[in-house]
């Protein structure tokens, strides 16, 4: 066996060995080569005579305490020969030599894992997955049935689409914290990370959709909203009303705080011109829950290409899977998963 660093020429024969993988939702092919130029991103190959047998990425997050592990791959015809063990030690024997300042592995797994790794690793927390799919031609049909399901719109139409300042002034209070991120951690298309100001800025930079609900008590009226006009978000975002900042209150207010992240739309190996949309979610409130999905999924389907089909992949805390079946009863899934994992590995007795 020999580790080298993956490079732009590997593609084609990394992309062979991951065919079919996640049942045809797998991201690497849109990431790979955007994955190459993230400078805290290492990215690299186990071969066996020649050939490449395995791949795996990490990313340094946490102002380099953490390295959240992506990606892995094993060549079919390699798989059940212990390829996969062999990649993690070499993995962190190199974080022991080349980034020492690493505290912890960090990574999402589809599912529950099996006992084995549960010993070693930390459940840190764990989300329901809840899918569909909407073909090009039954988009617009979709939409208004989801909208139909609704509840609460009224309430739930407090809405604001955040800029890069109003994120970083939503994580500096801890209140927010406690009540969004159960384990303290944003996850993001299955990279979870801190709050902490490079975390976040990393994310900005992606095209992250940051959709923040601000729920008052029926009859109080709402500091800011994104208005509704004919069923589409307005362009105008006002993020004060009536002298007030968007993103707080008096304390007295008792309050309900939601907040999704949509990945941008990026096209995966299922069928021709088709697309996934991550839309992870941060809070408990059913009427905000699928008021975002809704909202999220028209804003991506602006940026499709024309003719394109659309899966939908929600992430959001237990109490919600129920509530989000029913939003999508009747529409096709896609098998995946029903559970997303976070687990962390703490380095320092390794």
């Amino acid at each position: 066996m020999e580790f080298v660093p993956a490079t732009a020429e590997d593609y084609e024969e990394v992309m062979s060995i991951s065919e079919g993988i996640y049942n045809g939702k797998d991201y690497l092919p849109f990431r790979y080569h955007a994955w190459l130029k993230e400078p805290n991103r290492r990215m690299f190959l186990c071969k066996k005579e020649g050939k490449i047998v395995g791949f795996r990425s990490f990313l340094l997050v946490d102002d380099g305490e953490t390295a959240v592990v992506q990606g892995l791959r094993v060549a079919p015809w390699a798989r059940g020969q212990g390829i996969a063990g062999i990649i993690q030690r070499f993995f962190i024997e190199t974080l022991h030599s080349e980034h020492p300042k690493v505290r912890r592995i960090r990574l999402t797994h589809a599912d529950r894992p099996v006992p084995v790794v549960l010993k070693k690793y930390k459940l840190v927390h764990s989300k329901a997955m809840v899918t569909m799919i909407l073909p090009s031609d039954q988009i617009e049909e979709t939409i208004k049935l989801l909208e139909s399901r609704l509840d609460n719109v009224e309430q739930s139409n407090n809405y604001s689409i955040l800029e890069p300042g109003e994120v970083f002034k939503l994580f500096d209070e801890s209140k927010t914290i406690d009540e969004l991120l159960p384990g303290g951690l944003l996850v993001q298309h299955w990279l979870p990370v801190t709050v902490q100001r490079s975390n976040l800025e990393m994310l900005l930079e992606k095209g992250v959709v940051w959709m923040y609900s601000l729920v008052h008590n029926p009859g109080i009226s709402p500091l800011s909203s994104e208005k509704i006009v004919n069923g589409e978000p307005s362009n105008t975002f006002s993020s004060a009303h009536n002298g007030q900042d968007s993103l707080s209150s008096p304390p007295s207010m008792s309050q309900t705080r939601f907040l999704s992240l949509g990945t941008p739309p990026f096209p995966i190996p299922l069928g021709e011109a088709t697309y996934c949309l991550d839309i992870d979610m941060f809070g408990v409130d059913p009427a905000c829950a699928k008021f975002h999905v809704v909202q999220q999924l028209k804003l991506a389907i602006q940026e499709l290409p024309e003719g394109s089909s659309i899966m939908c992949l929600v992430y959001a805390e237990k109490s919600l899977r129920t509530k989000l079946r029913r939003l999508f009863e009747g529409l096709p899934p896609f098998i995946l998963a029903t559970e997303e994992v976070i687990l962390e590995l703490d380095l320092q007795g390794n």
